[in-house]
């Protein structure tokens, strides 16, 4: 039995090599993994919320994909806890559905979302599952019962049958930190490898060999080396940052850790909400960076 190798994290991967139409096996493998169908990647959509440049404003979304059908795969991977993480998804999928169909455009065109966070934090409460998914349905009141379509209303599209959770955007939630590294299912060797950074020899969901082969640290060029090695000292220094933030109460403490998160580049909205300071306290510290930068 083979070695298990060291590969690169997924979130790094996933900001920069799985864009790339020659890697698209792994996503695939993921998501089919995940939705238990097979999916076919055709594009990476081009969005505001699908950026490269790590200092983009609102680089929120990690990766956003189509696929054969025109359904939307937003995949994010989340390493800090974020106040309204919620609504931020909800945020993110809405916008999603509003960019892609135009005005005048019949509503039949809306496309299905489905958000895929990868979470390195501790989300929810109870150690019971590190595996979520919520959809929207509607149930009587009364009767608790789901709602039926008449059938004229409920035609079948792409083979499947419409419901409201066939329309609505589907929201997953991974945490990993719950994962206990025991194998049940195949999803469960994707998440082993989120956490571990390894894909062990043994593991046969779809195209996970190929993860394996494609992240690969050892395989990088010296430059991808060293730029992997500049992001994952850059995010745990912001992970640091943040804890810091949280644990230090007085505002003293977080007005320098701001400021410290402007110096890296970060926006005005990402340090309100990391840190919990008010809007115009951060900008009057992005004020006086402005003033004390020479090359300003």
């Amino acid at each position: 039995m083979s070695e298990r190798r060291t590969l690169v994290s997924f979130d790094w991967a996933i900001k920069n090599i799985l864009r790339d139409k020659a890697n698209h096996d792994v996503l695939e493998g993921f998501l089919s993994t995940l939705l238990d169908t097979d999916i076919t990647i055709l594009s990476v959509l081009e969005s505001e919320g699908n950026q490269q440049d790590e200092s983009d404003k609102f680089n929120r979304v990690d990766l956003a994909v189509e696929d054969e059908n025109g359904e939307i795969f937003i995949i994010e991977v989340q390493n800090s806890r974020e106040r309204h993480y919620l609504q931020r998804l909800l945020y993110g999928t809405s916008k999603l559905v509003v960019d892609h169909i135009s005005l005048g455009d019949s509503f039949q065109k809306v496309k299905k979302v489905i958000s895929i966070s990868i979470l390195y934090f501790l989300f929810g409460e109870g150690e019971n599952d590190y595996l979520y998914r919520g959809t929207t349905e509607f149930y009587g009141m009364n009767t608790q019962e789901a709602l039926q379509l008449k059938p004229k209303k409920r035609q079948a599209v792409l083979g499947r049958e419409i419901t409201a959770g066939s329309i609505f955007p589907e929201y997953y939630l991974i945490e990993v930190e719950r994962f206990h590294d025991i194998i049940t299912k195949g999803i469960d060797e994707w998440i082993y490898l989120f956490k571990n950074s390894t894909v062990r020899p043994e593991f046969t969901s779809k195209n996970i060999q190929a993860a394996a082969e494609k992240l690969d640290l050892l395989k990088m060029s010296e430059n991808e080396c060293r730029a992997y090695e500049r992001y994952m000292i850059d995010r745990a220094s912001e992970k640091d940052m943040i804890e810091t933030a949280r644990i230090e109460g007085k505002l003293e403490g977080r007005l320098e850790i701001a400021a410290n998160m402007l110096k890296k580049g970060k926006s005005c909205e990402e340090i309100v909400e990391l840190t919990g300071l008010r809007s115009e306290q951060v900008r009057k510290l992005e004020q006086q960076k402005e003033h004390d930068d020479p090359k300003r």
